[in-house]
């Protein structure tokens, strides 16, 4: 039994980083790395992946916790979090991180069905928090950025300033 894993989160301004995990019940169609799928295309799978019986757990790791400890401990921590959740025989992430009883493979989430399927649940998952975050937020536009470095994004951030769940790390480089 394989249990696929994959984040997404690492390179924004902003917002979490999520992690899934997914042991496949069945194949399922047309899966692909969440990056090379509409959101539509995504929001469809989704639904096809939890409808399958697909088993799933999902991790988030605070901006709170990026700021104290690095992306580079969140981007582990997260697949060791998700290891804990499911039973496999093997674990699978995308990458190449070292982490004990983790094989990471470089771009698993175009090469291994578990994984595409964790890429697109962990997406889903994020931008839904991001839509959220918006909600309260909505001059930094996460709506549309999810909380990337676009140049409208940027610019919010030279008139308001940051906010809690500003990385400021990242946005001290990005504004320089």
């Amino acid at each position: 039994m394989i249990c696929g894993m994959d984040e997404v989160g690492r390179g924004p301004l902003a917002g979490p980083i999520v992690g899934a995990a997914v042991v496949l019940a069945k194949e399922i169609k047309v899966l692909r790395d969440s990056k090379k799928l509409s959101a539509i295309q995504r929001q469809k799978l989704y639904k096809n992946i939890v409808d399958s019986g697909a088993v799933i757990a999902v991790e988030m790791i605070s901006v709170r916790s990026i700021n104290i400890k690095g992306i580079g401990w969140a981007n582990k921590e997260i697949f060791r979090r998700l290891k804990k959740r499911i039973p496999a025989d093997e674990y699978i992430a995308d990458g190449n991180l070292k982490i004990a009883g983790i094989k990471s493979v470089i771009k698993a989430d175009s090469k291994v069905p578990e994984v595409m399927a964790a890429s697109i649940i962990a997406k889903v998952w994020r931008d839904k928090h991001m839509q959220l975050l918006h909600a309260e937020y909505p001059m930094y536009g996460w709506k549309s950025n999810m909380g990337y470095g676009t140049k409208e994004h940027i610019a919010a951030l030279k008139a308001h300033g940051p906010c809690k769940h500003h990385r400021k790390l990242f946005i001290r480089t990005a504004l320089k």
